[in-house]
């Protein structure tokens, strides 16, 4: 079911009252010389498993050059899957916690205060590395991709996040999957993949 609204020329899922799921938890701060201050009791965390996507800024306040999203994420658990971005950079600051990265069959370590690169084109993941809820906010340059965590949110809140759904969001926003790779870095370092249901 569509709501008659489209990002990437794809219709975005709705409830069965016909209202854009988006509308219930997508809200990005709007920033502005005349109001430059975003506070966070304006944000929304939109769930995407075992991690969450807070929408701090979309690309409109930055004139598309990045976006910024919050990462909070549960103890041991594993962010994203290894993927491959063709579109764009990422940068993830450490809020909180103590997090792995694994890029092109490396794996480093950061914490509070360090600032982790993700360039295009090549294969990553990341994890919270403790026993305690992380946080992380992600860089994203150029804008666009945080666009992604919307849609992805809203696939999950509505129940329609198939695997043929997913892999077309994925193909969307040029994002390739590694699942494998997934398999072999979850279980090397005990990850948590999935909620219990």
């Amino acid at each position: 079911m569509s709501c008659g609204l489209f990002r990437l020329h794809r219709p975005l899922p709705c409830d069965t009252a016909g209202r854009d799921l988006l509308e219930d938890f997508v809200t990005f701060m709007n920033v502005s010389l005349s109001g430059p201050v975003a506070r966070s009791v304006d944000t929304t965390t939109g769930s995407l498993g075992v991690v969450g996507a807070r929408f701090i800024l979309d690309g409109g306040p930055s004139g598309g050059r990045f976006s910024l999203v919050e990462h909070p994420i549960v103890a041991r658990g594993m962010a994203a899957p290894v993927h491959l971005h063709t579109r764009e950079d990422e940068y993830s600051f450490i809020l909180e916690g103590r997090w792995g990265f694994w890029q092109g069959g490396n794996v480093v370590f950061a914490e509070p205060g360090d600032l982790v690169y993700k360039p295009r084109d090549v294969w990553h993941t990341f994890w919270n590395a403790t026993d305690r809820p992380a946080r992380l906010l992600e860089i994203i340059s150029p804008a666009g991709f945080d666009q992604f965590f919307v849609e992805l949110a809203a696939l999950i809140s509505s129940g329609q996040a198939s695997p043929q759904v997913i892999g077309a969001l994925n193909s969307a926003y040029g994002l390739q999957v590694d699942p494998e790779g997934t398999a072999s870095i979850a279980a090397e370092h005990r990850l948590v993949t999935a909620l219990p249901e």
